[in-house]
């Protein structure tokens, strides 16, 4: 039987008491042993409040040496996917979500859902976490999709509760190999579809996307490396946006009203080629009789007319990974850090066609009206 989702956001204080093994132990034996209050030995035990990292280790060593167990009282098995950052339907992430629950349901854990938007410019000590996550009695880790930052990262690790993050999404500087962190090999993606552009004839290739944003960013690398190879020069179209269609459509327009040639554009996601798409057509230009246009993702192609060749992620096997790796991390807590990258793949479709000289003939022709 499917586990099911877990969808109330629970707050509250308190605390359990412990159960030992073998000698007859208690809290105030801990507490004793490792020179602290009764009350902090409580919030290392079920991860609520704010205790130092030096403190919570000798408490637990304390707990370690007497024959107590600090999280036997747990017997919850609940991993909170914390989707940061990001609309809660988000076509990519959803099905993270989809394939972190599906692999946590098959090891009869059970998923809490938590929107969590935050900025990452407070320092990790005063980002104020949901309280849900401050509750290691209730949540035993952390799946983190979205779009996240160092500061909760540090955040987390300081609490002491596991978790794994996509590493694709994380802005700003930041220590991969400090993390459990599972990767879709967006750059070797972004090389081979600007490869297989120019393989069928195409030289002026655009690239779309907003380079601020490090999934856009990371695309582009692997463009701009092929375009090196190739002995062409990168040519950047963006917007500082975060809308991902609107990002397509300006950056289009923009292109299209500079008279640059272009006879392919590269969108860094699915719905920025969907505002691609829009931008052309209200110029006139036919995809792929004019323009070829490619994506990345795969997660709106076949909404998109002509059908979109793209890079296809595999976002369930992301969140299926990401969940394998938080429950490996619970039962083995001294394990080193794991990195996993997840391959993707070319999907040919109808929006590219090979560049023929008569093609960038009536491109041109077309540019050149208002």
């Amino acid at each position: 039987m499917t586990a099911p989702y877990i969808l109330a956001y629970v707050n509250g204080e308190g605390c359990r008491g412990i159960m030992t093994m073998g000698m007859k132990r208690t809290m105030r034996d801990v507490a004793e042993a490792a020179q602290v209050s009764l009350a902090t030995v409580s919030r290392v035990s079920n991860g609520t409040g704010a205790v130092s990292p030096e403190v919570r280790e000798r408490v637990k060593k304390a707990a370690q040496r007497l024959g107590v167990d600090l999280v036997r009282s747990n017997k919850t098995k609940i991993v909170a996917f914390v989707l940061s950052n990001r609309d809660m339907l988000h076509p990519f992430h959803s099905r993270v979500l989809v394939g972190a629950q599906k692999h946590c349901a098959a090891r009869g854990w059970n998923m809490l859902f938590l929107s969590f938007d935050y900025s990452p410019t407070p320092p990790w000590n005063e980002l104020h976490l949901p309280l849900i996550l401050q509750r290691r009695d209730i949540v035993r880790a952390a799946i983190l999709a979205g779009t996240n930052s160092q500061n909760l990262l540090v955040s987390l690790t300081r609490r002491g509760l596991p978790f794994t993050v996509f590493g694709n999404n994380v802005v700003g500087e930041w220590h991969p190999e400090k993390c459990d962190v599972v990767w879709a090999n967006d750059i070797d993606g972004a090389y081979e579809i600007t490869r297989y552009l120019q393989s069928i004839g195409h030289r002026d290739i655009w690239y779309v996307g907003n380079c601020q944003l490090p999934w856009f960013a990371r695309c582009y690398s692997g463009y701009r490396r092929a375009m090196e190879d190739a002995g062409l020069p990168p040519r950047l179209g963006g917007q500082h946006s975060e809308q991902a269609e609107e990002i397509g459509y300006l950056a289009t327009k923009s292109i299209l009203a500079r008279h640059d040639p272009v006879s392919a554009i590269y969108a860094g996601s699915d719905p920025t080629a969907r505002g691609v798409y829009r931008a052309l057509r209200d110029c006139g230009i036919l995809i792929p009789d004019d323009v070829s246009v490619v994506g990345h993702n795969d997660t709106e192609s076949g909404g998109l007319h002509p059908l979109l060749t793209t890079v296809r992620e595999f976002p369930e096997q992301v969140g299926s990974y990401m969940a394998e790796m938080v429950l490996s991390r619970i039962d083995q807590p001294d394990l080193i850090p794991q990195q996993v990258t997840i391959p993707t793949e070319l999907v040919k479709r109808e929006s590219c066609r090979p560049f023929s000289s008569d093609t960038q003939g009536q491109t041109h022709e077309t540019h050149s009206s208002p």
